[in-house]
């Protein structure tokens, strides 16, 4: 059982979308779990974000993990980009909620050290659900990247991105592109990293440093065997 931990709508595409349809298409259940409601930033009074936008980003949200080929997706109503206003243990409970339902043995979750608040307290929270007590159902965490946040801390905030295992995606790099454009609101033109030439171009950058036609990057945090 894989659960993929995101903050915001469309973390969970570009970071390992191809990974989750490889996974997906070797038989295995991955299930996506994103906290943030991903919209209210956007607007200069947080609570005039239309109630249509959230609901978009949600309906988005499902039919890309659909597409993706996830066994399901759940979205939490987070502020977007105002984790910092909400108390770390209840981003903790929200994922231990998960982690306790589906006893996931591998948990993706985003990079501690990108440049988005969001996503910095996404992954301590998720540690701490994650912590290997006696009984935990956690052996494996992964920490994957976010295009246009992890690169944009410029190594700046500790820790640095050190990628060391690479996930072939030359199968599946389609499908993550064909999922990220269901994000309409999300995507870019080149050369923004969200652009889908910046993706390939960012997929065939790992790939190369891995021997592959094209890959996503993740940073293994710990295991236990």
């Amino acid at each position: 059982m894989n659960l993929v931990i995101a903050a915001h709508p469309d973390d969970e595409v570009l970071g390992c979308g191809g990974t989750i349809a490889r996974l997906a298409g070797e038989g295995q259940d991955v299930h996506i779990l994103i906290l943030g409601e991903g919209a209210t930033s956007r607007y200069a009074q947080r609570t005039e974000a239309p109630a249509a936008d959230l609901r978009r980003l949600r309906e988005q949200a499902h039919k890309a993990a659909a597409l993706l080929g996830a066994k399901g997706v759940t979205v939490h109503g987070l502020p977007d980009n105002r984790f910092d206003t909400v108390p770390l243990l209840d981003i903790v409970k929200a994922i231990e909620t998960h982690v306790n339902r589906l006893q996931p043995e591998t948990m993706f979750v985003q990079h501690g050290g990108d440049l988005n608040i969001d996503h910095a307290l996404t992954f301590r929270a998720a540690l701490t659900a994650a912590r290997p007590m006696a009984g935990a159902p956690v052996k494996r965490v992964y920490a994957y990247e976010v295009p246009s946040s992890t690169e944009w801390s410029f190594g700046q905030f500790a820790p640095a991105f050190r990628p060391n295992t690479f996930v072939d995606i030359g199968a599946t790099f389609r499908r993550k592109q064909e999922a990220m454009a269901l994000y309409e609101e999300e995507a870019r033109a080149f050369p923004h990293p969200r652009s889908p030439e910046a993706l390939e171009a960012h997929a065939r950058y790992w790939g190369s440093a891995a021997g592959l036609e094209a890959a996503e990057a993740f940073q293994l945090i710990r295991e236990t065997r």
